[in-house]
């Protein structure tokens, strides 16, 4: 479908990386393009488990997908990506080994990761938010060092998911109301 879309036109790859719940590294990649009716459109092409994130293997694995879906190297124009030090710099990063390959591709930061960044920056001068992310830090941390107030968390969870069903708060369907995990808030989370 993404291959019949793209056709021979010029394309924009857009990837990040992320560690998921089980812990291993995912990367995502979504291709940028102008489809025939002139639209700039955005489909998310492949999800990678990677084991390995140098910016070699990364470029490995992104070229490997576009073989997959039959695109071309040679037909990116663009790229984009958050700041992590093996996407984007001027040495032996992921960046430059697609300049090497498309010496007129373009860079471009990822617009979501600076506003977060932003955001993250502009909250530091806030002292009650400050206050709440370094309460909720410590929320974090004392929960997930035991698995008996991870498993306490979860009946609690499970508990107020049947409750707002049986109320008709929520709906059911498949994928919906899972049981997370907490996570430490960070610079982009």
């Amino acid at each position: 479908m993404v291959r019949e879309e793209v056709g021979d036109k010029c394309f924009c790859i857009l990837i990040d990386e992320a560690r998921d719940i089980s812990k291993r590294e995912q990367m995502t990649n979504i291709l940028r393009f102008v489809n025939n009716n002139g639209i700039l459109t955005e489909r998310f092409f492949a999800i990678k488990s990677v084991s390995d994130t140098t910016s070699l293997n990364l470029k490995k694995e992104i070229s490997n997908v576009l073989v997959h879906y039959d695109l071309q190297v040679k037909k990116i124009k663009g790229q984009g990506y958050d700041g992590a030090s093996n996407m984007y710099g001027e040495w032996n990063v992921f960046q430059t080994l697609f300049l090497r390959d498309c010496p007129y591709v373009y860079y471009v930061h990822c617009f979501a990761h600076r506003l977060q960044l932003t955001l993250v920056s502009a909250a530091k001068d806030v002292s009650v938010i400050w206050e709440f992310f370094y309460h909720l830090d410590n929320i974090v941390n004392i929960v997930t060092s035991s698995t008996k107030r991870i498993a306490e968390l979860h009946i609690v969870q499970r508990n107020e998911i049947e409750h707002m069903l049986a109320i008709g708060e929520r709906d059911s369907g498949s994928g919906a109301n899972q049981i997370g995990n907490l996570q430490q808030a960070g610079a982009t989370r």
